[in-house]
């Protein structure tokens, strides 16, 4: 199988963080499978690039990839690329992945930024082992009950997103089902107003608890009980 594709890793702020190997990935594409062309395609014109480019989101994915699947089959190379960060880690792109595999296309990696890897690390708790648990449900009664219940004796750090307008609730529902235990959360990471809050998770709750408004994207690191 003479395909192949790409998972190319963008920035998830800063566009200083593009590295030379993802705009050589970007442009020996043919096809550049994304989840907003309109996002990629700001990404593709600061890199003076134009390509290709066809959306595929958790509500597509499925129907993207016959065409997908018969561009690989025809030679021809595509790159996947996540709005930001690292394409399948809580992104599309896994059916496609396990596809090509499938058919034995040849698969590179294209490793570049992630907000889990960047939280974990400036988070000042224990960066391994580690679970990533994505988004938290919606709703507070399941975030306890089949959130943070499940994840109760972990044992380990525990890291997960959180939308700006859900994350004291969140927050509560972790310190009522977890206890008091040390955190991080960061916010906006890599970008001009990058914040670290660290401390007892009822410190930093109170924090934001007094701010009028959140605002950006979160990332939550919490340690085990006795971290």
């Amino acid at each position: 199988m003479s395909g192949k594709l790409l998972i190319v890793s963008t920035p998830i702020g800063n566009l200083d963080d593009i590295s030379p190997r993802v705009r050589a990935a970007i442009e020996e594409a043919d096809f550049v499978a994304c989840e907003d062309t309109r996002h990629s395609g700001r990404l593709l014109a600061h890199l003076g690039l134009k390509k290709r480019m066809l959306s595929m989101h958790d509500h597509n994915e499925r129907r993207r990839l016959p065409q997908l699947v018969t561009a690989l089959e025809q030679g021809l190379v595509v790159a996947i690329l996540s709005d930001a960060g690292t394409p399948l880690v809580n992104d599309p792109g896994f059916l496609l992945v396990r596809e090509a595999a499938q058919m034995g296309v040849r698969i590179e990696p294209i490793p570049g930024p992630s907000a889990i890897l960047a939280a974990l690390v400036v988070s000042a708790l224990p960066p391994y082992p580690f679970t990533f648990a994505g988004f938290p449900p919606a709703k507070g009664a399941k975030r306890r009950r089949y959130f943070f219940r499940r994840f109760k004796d972990l044992g380990h750090t525990l890291i997960f997103f959180e939308s700006p307008h859900r994350l004291i609730s969140c927050l509560q529902n972790a310190l009522s089902e977890l206890g008091d235990r040390p955190v991080a959360v960061c916010r906006e990471l890599t970008k001009l107003h990058e914040e670290i809050l660290r401390g007892p998770l009822s410190e930093v709750l109170a924090d934001l608890a007094k701010r009028p408004k959140l605002k950006g994207e979160f990332v939550v690191v919490i340690g085990k009980g006795d971290s």
